[in-house]
């Protein structure tokens, strides 16, 4: 199954214990991660989970309204890069990205 790196639980807790309906993990992951790392692309966020996220995962956040493609990276390829929505800081309650837990920034590199 998937996993997130141990040192990142803290940061789901926050966004599990206040929503309304229960998301199962990779996306609670993948989103906490887009929320957190801003614009991040796919690769980036396979590397802070510790696995590949499959496409679904993607599909269903953008579904829901809660991330979107922000634009696309200068390297080679062009990844997609994601970010939050005013939907995603609705539905758990925040007024803006600045109103997250703070982040160990130590704890990521990219």
């Amino acid at each position: 199954g998937f996993e997130l790196k141990q040192e990142y639980g803290k940061y789901l807790q926050r966004f599990n214990g206040e929503s309304r309906e229960i998301l199962p993990r990779a996306l609670l992951e993948t989103l906490t991660i887009i929320a957190y790392k801003q614009p991040v692309s796919r690769g980036e966020i396979a590397i802070i989970r510790g696995v590949d996220t499959h496409l679904t995962v993607y599909q269903q956040l953008e579904e829901r309204g809660f991330i979107r493609v922000s634009g696309y990276g200068g390297d080679v390829g062009r990844a997609m890069l994601y970010s939050t929505t005013k939907k995603f800081l609705q539905y758990f309650g925040l007024n803006s990205l600045t109103d997250l837990p703070d982040f160990d920034n130590s704890a990521v590199t990219i």
